[in-house]
């Protein structure tokens, strides 16, 4: 499937390193000059702010989905292409979800952390088969990559499960091994137990 919107994860904040914010600007450019669709929470501070200011400033379309009880904690952004106000997060990361042909993760805290390993584990079920990645920004997700191996070693996750989580150091890469994905057709269950 042809990647047309691209969903970015990322945090409400900035960052305590410079180069996350760098990131964002990078992958927001990256994601306009491809002539794809930003979907993102719809807030207009921290690293979300960043990436969908850059894709704007680019000549991008972005669409934001924001909860009504987090609009004004994240302060809705109001430049953009098109801002959806849904009841909650849940409806929030299944509209995401909807809307997009593939996802990446900036740096980020728990929510980012959230809703990556749900749209990781709906892919895992077969719910869906688009792709999704980590923007590794000066290693930040290389300790997770170490653990996620180690799940895989311990018989938690198949491998081409883990396979299904590219990295990357550069956005424009990244966009490119989104448009090579294939998703992995077996089951979920590494094993059934004896009855």
């Amino acid at each position: 499937m042809p990647v047309r919107s691209v969903c970015v994860f990322c945090g409400a904040s900035i960052g305590a390193n410079p180069a996350y914010r760098e990131a964002a600007v990078a992958l927001g450019q990256a994601i306009a000059r491809r002539g794809l669709t930003l979907v993102y929470g719809g807030g207009a501070v921290g690293l979300m702010g960043t990436v969908a200011d850059a894709a704007l400033a680019a000549g991008g379309e972005v669409i934001g989905i924001i909860p009504q009880s987090l609009m004004n904690a994240e302060i809705g952004h109001k430049g953009l292409t098109r801002l959806e106000v849904v009841d909650g997060m849940h409806a929030r990361k299944a509209r995401m979800a909807e809307l997009s042909d593939a996802f990446i993760a900036l740096p980020g805290g728990l929510g980012t952390l959230e809703e990556l390993f749900e749209v990781w584990t709906w892919g895992q079920l077969g719910y869906h088969a688009k792709p999704l990645g980590l923007l590794d920004v000066n290693g930040f997700y290389e300790k997770l990559g170490g653990f996620l191996d180690h799940i895989v070693e311990e018989g938690f996750v198949r491998p081409q499960h883990r396979a299904m989580l590219l990295l990357g150091q550069q956005p424009e890469a990244l966009l490119e091994g989104m448009d090579r994905f294939e998703s992995p057709v077996l089951p979920k269950w590494v094993d059934k137990q004896p009855d």
